[in-house]
């Protein structure tokens, strides 16, 4: 994601983009394809509320920038009520295509093990970054990698699930049309059979960590079975929580908890479990999650799986414009900066790209508002965070500054958070006019 956007932006601004994919030569756990910009764990961007949701925001200012991975996404978006979920396979396949089309890009496939020497570089390597380059960055760095577990959810097929059983329902109906008030499937379960669920998931059998490793996980996207082991109740009060949803199967019996399903791609043909990440070992998976009431008979296209996710400590290693302080050549952007999630990766690729391109045509950017969302972040993993507890970060408000006059006042969320993205819309206008004066 951060490459493909890195380049997109670099290119726009008229300076020369190779990318450097190993894939599909050298291949990781994870991908399947060659293509770029591969979605490897959900197929959410998550909210697309850009009035009360900091993701959301951050959407905006991608669409407003140009971002190529958002106007993408917008062409492959499939029924996920307020959510930005995209058709997987096409969405890679068309920034794949975008980006080979683009007059300024070349695209070189081969692994890169080594820290260029010279030129300008941007890595954005994004989950899984290569043996041999995560070597290189660590002796560079001075320091081992820090390291987290992340985890891939479930997808089955939809032809598999009894629907005599399940239903379709966005939580509290939410949506403007039928299909998004419809977009999730649902799988009620009673007192009795989400207890025996807890019991057959935190009895199951379990992917177990090499010798020496210790599990650190990003707390947003936890395995079930680690959930569960907080609490039998956990479950109930995340993924599976019960609310807004009424089945009409049984209209009159509140369910005890839900699983809920979203749509994998445009034909509806696939569907996975959201929140369902797991650290399961194959065999386990099939019966725990065939223990789920409308999956009995559940044919599964990808079964979960945990994969080491490593990211550099970026408040000590980067400056301001995401420059590499021992080697300033050298820029990193998305999820290897400690960002978490497709969108905040992306849009550290986006200031990656022009801040390099920028750069190289000799009029240097300004440093984004931290006002804006994109500020914010990129505020955070540069020196707002700090180094000695740094893990990655979603975006969220805590990470803006406060507004006058609502700090320690009475005024609702709502209208905070609204404070929020109005001040953040103005701000990432004005950079974003003054930095097209910039590069001109």
């Amino acid at each position: 994601m951060a490459g493909s956007e890195a380049a997109w932006q670099a290119a726009n601004m008229g300076v020369p983009v190779v990318i450097h994919e190993m894939r599909p030569k050298v291949k990781t756990f994870a991908h399947r394809t060659g293509d770029l910009a591969e979605m490897v764990c959900s197929n959410s961007f998550r909210s697309d509320d850009d009035e009360q949701n900091a993701v959301g925001l951050l959407h905006w200012e991608m669409r407003t920038a140009n971002g190529l991975i958002m106007q993408t996404a917008e062409k492959h978006r499939i029924p996920a009520g307020g959510a930005l979920a995209v058709d997987r396979d096409p969405f890679a396949q068309s920034v794949t295509a975008a980006l080979m089309a683009h007059p300024n890009i070349t695209v070189e496939y081969g692994e890169i093990d080594a820290l260029p020497e010279d030129g300008h570089w941007i890595i954005a390597t994004g989950p899984l970054t290569s043996e041999g380059l995560g070597r290189a960055i660590a002796t560079e760095t001075g320091a081992e990698s820090l390291a987290f577990f992340d985890a891939i959810a479930p997808i089955l097929y939809y032809d598999s699930i009894d629907m005599s059983r399940a239903w379709m329902q966005s939580r509290y109906d939410k949506g403007e049309t039928e299909e998004e008030r419809t977009a999730y499937l649902n799988c009620p379960m009673d007192k009795p059979q989400y207890e025996a669920f807890i019991d057959a998931l935190l009895a199951a059998e379990k992917t177990e960590f090499h010798e020496g490793e210790t599990a650190s996980y990003f707390d947003g996207c936890l395995p079930i079975e680690v959930m569960a082991e907080r609490g039998r109740e956990t479950l109930r009060h995340g993924p599976m929580k019960p609310v807004g949803l009424t089945n009409p199967h049984q209209p009159d019996i509140k369910p005890w908890a839900v699983v809920q399903l979203r749509r994998d791609n445009a034909l509806g043909t696939l569907y996975n479990i959201v929140g369902f990440q797991t650290k399961m070992k194959y065999g386990a998976q099939k019966k725990v999650l065939r223990m789920i009431p409308g999956l009995e008979n559940a044919s599964f296209a990808r079964l979960g799986g945990i994969h080491r996710n490593t990211f550099i400590n970026s408040p000590t290693l980067l400056d301001n414009q995401m420059r590499l302080r021992s080697r300033p050549h050298i820029r990193f952007a998305g999820q290897i900066t400690g960002v978490e999630g497709y969108v905040e990766s992306a849009a550290m690729g986006l200031l990656a790209g022009r801040m390099a391109a920028a750069e190289i045509l000799g009029r240097p950017l300004a440093d984004p508002p931290q006002d804006s969302a994109m500020g914010a972040l990129i505020h955070h993993i540069t020196g707002g965070a700090e180094a000695k507890t740094f893990q990655p970060m979603n975006v969220n408000f805590g990470l803006f500054r406060p507004v006058d006059g609502l700090k320690g006042g009475r005024r609702g969320r709502k209208d905070r958070y609204k404070a929020y993205t109005d001040r953040a819309k103005a701000a990432w206008r004005n950079w974003l006019a003054q930095s097209l004066l910039d590069v001109a």
